[in-house]
């Protein structure tokens, strides 16, 4: 049985499932792209990140490949699973460069941003 968070569901209005814990991801650093009013980013998208990605978001000024120890931030290399910002995925969608995504460890707070149906685009 996948892990998943109680009470919270994803985009397909089921239990949100653990996106990544290796490396431990989400705005609480517990695997799952739960958000809150704190999360100002809304880290809500679980998605696959590749190496077109991460230098698309570098060029953006978020480097997602340079560890930052004192943020619990081990750095991202192709093929990790990571809860991004909604409003950057959809950026990298209109660009072209979107990664993949797990629907059903993203939030549902998504739907906020982006259509399922986009976001469908780019399941896994």
């Amino acid at each position: 049985m996948k892990n998943t968070k109680n009470g919270v569901l994803n985009v397909l209005d089921t239990p949100l499932e653990v996106c990544s814990c290796n490396p431990k991801t989400g705005f609480f650093r517990d695997g799952f792209c739960n958000t809150n009013m704190q999360d100002t980013g809304t880290h809500v998208v679980c998605a696959i990140v590749t190496e077109e990605f991460l230098k698309y978001s570098l060029s953006k000024g978020n480097d997602l490949i340079t560890p930052i120890p004192f943020y619990n931030f081990p750095g991202l290399k192709p093929g990790d699973q990571w809860c991004l910002c909604v409003s950057r995925w959809k950026e990298a969608a209109k660009a072209g460069v979107a990664p993949l995504v797990d629907l059903k460890a993203t939030h549902k707070a998504a739907l906020k941003y982006v259509s399922l149906e986009s976001l469908q685009k780019y399941s896994i």
